[in-house]
């Protein structure tokens, strides 16, 4: 890394479902963000969840997101590098990005070293102990047939499907999810038992929980940082190769949870 370079990192914009603003003045602020942070970007990783639900068909990928997307191959023609991590709601992401602005699909955790720190990178679901529910449901959605079978439906249906069931999964969770501490946050608990295995991870790097989050592990050297979400807190991570900070983007009220820097709020 350069030293006027930055790696950025952001998860969960959940775009096709309103929030705090709608869809399409979230997609905007994301596009603003974009535009801000590719003055100094050296990477960006784009963790889980940027749409609440994605299915790619043969010829047809959802309606929308055009002003993203065309952010996205701006980037990439500026030779910025961007990495795409599959969420919980986009896991049916196949070769698009790929193929069409040359950014990797990850389906599962990478690790990736910058300035002598290393991260361990992921949108954070279906790890840890608990969540069967969902661990089953995953291996179904991400089960070859079961793709192929939904692909047979029309995509007006499909899709309309898949945003009926997400605005019920909402409707029976309003509440917007809250910090729960080590016993019970399973990434943080993930993340402690990672680092019996691999001791050198200075950063355990997630989306999916929704609220930011900078946890310092059992080791007091290494630390668990939640993405957050853009339906609420605009909130985002970036390393200046010494530190990871979490910030805010057009925020000036949200807050950070966890143990380390509990009650420090990083806006921009």
């Amino acid at each position: 890394m350069e030293t006027s370079k930055r790696v950025y990192f952001a998860s969960d914009f959940h775009l096709g479902v309103d929030a705090r603003h709608t869809s399409k003045e979230r997609e905007k602020q994301i596009v603003r963000w974009l535009e801000q942070i590719s003055e100094d970007a050296a990477e960006i990783f784009l963790v889980g969840d940027l749409f609440d639900f994605w299915f790619e068909y043969k010829t047809v990928i959802p309606k929308g997101y055009t002003r993203l997307l065309g952010k996205l191959s701006e980037l990439r023609d500026k030779n910025i590098p961007i990495q795409f991590f599959t969420g919980n709601h986009d896991m049916w992401m196949f070769r698009y990005f790929e193929e069409e602005f040359g950014i990797p699909i990850h389906r599962e955790p990478i690790i990736r070293e910058f300035n002598g720190k290393t991260f361990f990178i992921g949108h954070g679901d279906g790890l840890g102990p608990g969540d069967h529910g969902y661990k089953f449901l995953k291996k179904v959605f991400s089960n070859k047939f079961c793709q192929w079978l939904f692909a047979r439906i029309h995509p007006n249906t499909g899709i309309g499907m898949a945003d009926f069931w997400s605005g019920k999964s909402r409707a029976l969770n309003p509440e917007p999810p809250k910090f729960l501490g080590p016993e019970k946050e399973w990434l943080v608990i993930f993340s402690n038992e990672e680092l019996d295995r691999q001791p050198h991870i200075d950063y355990f790097i997630f989306g999916h929980r929704h609220i930011p989050i900078d946890y310092l592990l059992k080791n007091n050297h290494s630390r668990y940082i939640n993405l957050g979400e853009w339906l609420t807190f605009n909130s985002y991570a970036v390393f200046d190769g010494e530190d990871v900070q979490l910030k805010f983007f057009e925020n000036e009220e949200a807050t950070v949870f966890g143990k380390k820097n509990a009650k420090e709020k990083t806006s921009t």
